[in-house]
Parts: C-alpha cells; sequence; structure tokens
C-alpha cells in the first residue's frame, strides 16, 4: 500500500474538480467556510456532544475498541435547532448535488465525530455497507472544525477505490471481529494509493460512499473535533430490511423511494 499525502487549494467548486472527485473519489475544498462559522458552528456541536454525553464518566482506556475510535453522536440536527444552519448549508448540499450530478439531495445523516486526545485510528472501510440504500448515491461531507494534521486524525482515502465494484462490510465495531477485515490488504485495493490529506481549518473533505477511508490516531492533546453531513440523491430506494432508525421510523418498507420528515431533502 502506497501512502503520499496530497493538498488542493481552492475556494470554489469547479468542472475540473467534479472530475477529480469522479476519479478519486474523494475531494478536499479549502476555504469552504469562514473561520467565524466554524467557531460558531463548533461551539454548538460542543454543547450537543456534552449533552450527549454527559452520563458518560469513564475514562479512554474504559472505552470499548470502537468508543476508543471516537465519540459518534448521530441526528444532531433533530434536537439542536442552532446546527440546523450548518447541517442544511446551502453551499454543502450544492456541492453534494454537484458531485452526485443531480438537481436535489436528501439528508441521510449528521453526526460529531469527536477523536478524543489518544484515540485510536479509524479502521479502513466504505461506508456504503452500512446503508440500505439501492444505488450508491451518497457523498459524505468531513468537516474538520480546528483543521487537521497527520498524526492528529488526519483522513486516508483510497485513490479511485470507488470504482473497484468493492461492497464489503468491515465491521469497525468491532462487534463481532475482534480484528476486523483489513481491507487495504485486499488484493483489488493494496496497489493503490493511500492518500492522506492535512485539511486545514475552513475546509471541507468530500467523499463517496464506496470510498475506502481510514484515519490516523489521534497522538494530540486535544481532541479532533469533526462533524459530518451525508446527502443522498433524491429517488434512491431502500434495498433490504436491514435495521435503519431513520428508514424504519418513517416507515419505509424494502423497494419504497426514500422520503420522509427524518430524510428530508436539502
Amino acid at each position: 500500500m502506497q501512502t503520499k499525502t496530497t493538498k488542493i487549494s481552492t475556494g470554489k467548486l469547479t468542472q475540473a474538480m467534479v472530475e477529480r472527485f469522479k476519479i478519486d473519489g474523494f475531494l478536499l475544498v479549502e476555504d469552504f467556510f469562514s473561520h467565524e462559522e466554524l467557531d460558531r458552528f463548533g461551539s454548538e456541536v460542543d454543547k450537543a456532544v456534552r449533552y450527549r454525553t454527559v452520563d458518560d464518566n469513564r475514562s479512554h482506556g474504559e472505552k470499548n475498541l470502537y468508543e476508543q475510535t471516537f465519540v459518534q453522536c448521530m441526528g444532531l440536527w433533530e434536537d439542536n435547532v442552532p446546527l440546523r444552519p450548518l447541517t442544511f448549508h446551502q453551499k454543502l448540499c450544492a456541492t453534494a448535488a454537484d458531485l452526485l450530478e443531480t438537481d436535489c439531495v436528501r439528508l441521510w445523516q449528521d453526526q460529531a465525530l469527536y477523536k478524543e486526545a489518544g484515540g485510536r485510528k479509524t479502521d479502513a472501510h466504505l461506508d456504503y455497507p452500512f446503508w440500505p440504500v439501492d444505488e450508491p448515491r451518497l457523498v459524505s461531507a468531513w468537516i474538520p472544525f480546528d483543521g487537521c494534521k497527520l498524526g492528529g486524525g488526519a483522513m486516508g482515502y483510497v485513490q479511485g477505490s470507488h470504482k473497484l465494484g468493492i461492497c464489503r462490510f468491515v465491521d469497525i465495531g468491532h462487534l463481532k471481529d475482534e480484528e476486523p477485515y483489513d481491507i487495504l490488504k485486499d488484493t483489488q485495493v493494496s496497489s493503490r494509493p493511500l492518500v492522506w490529506i492535512e485539511a486545514p481549518k475552513g475546509s471541507v473533505i468530500f467523499h463517496h460512499a464506496l470510498t475506502i477511508h481510514t484515519a490516523d490516531a489521534n497522538r494530540t492533546n486535544k481532541t479532533r473535533r469533526v462533524f459530518t453531513t451525508v446527502y443522498m440523491a433524491d429517488g434512491c430506494r431502500r434495498a433490504r430490511d436491514d435495521f435503519s432508525v431513520y428508514l424504519d421510523r418513517d416507515g419505509i418498507k424494502k423497494g419504497d423511494l426514500i422520503a420522509g420528515p427524518g430524510l428530508p431533502v436539502a
């Protein structure tokens, strides 16, 4: 597995960047948010995470392996009104639509991923197998409130992996496997570059639902504060009966169009 770093500097999505996303399966867009916006939204996410975790007094070492990867708080837009302008930020939604080459996107989910000081690496995986959607027409936006460098929970992406046809579930939660499948050693994957991205404050990294990705351990003394949103092309259907809080709650059955209050047009 070849490893390299990359830095792409731009403030506005161009057709060339859309084409680059098609090739790589990920895209760093710098100067996407102002520092003032990030500070304001970051403060609101901090409050939401504290509220969700107020009763968890365990030390980092007392948590299970998945919890040592990051503190995960999902669906924050639903009970945190001040966060909705971030989750449904029109620039995010428009960029997602451009990258998916669609006129309309829906929110699939939002979440905080706070990798604490000493947090372990995020096991390499792809997102799509977790989501019972009939087509992989989803894109994630990864927003580091403080920027992110190698050694501090930076993201790594396997270049072009979204075009390999791989759709293998990797048990990053360590629910069944003490050591989940190492997808980076897959024969189709191992010859491709693993591209590490150092994201400056204000930047957003977008990645395709089939792109294999990982994050390095946080060897700093500060929490890596990240918020992610996932957008889906409108018109997708439920593919499987796997448990999904959003689909089940809105009564969306296998084969149904995905739509409802919990999966709004963004």
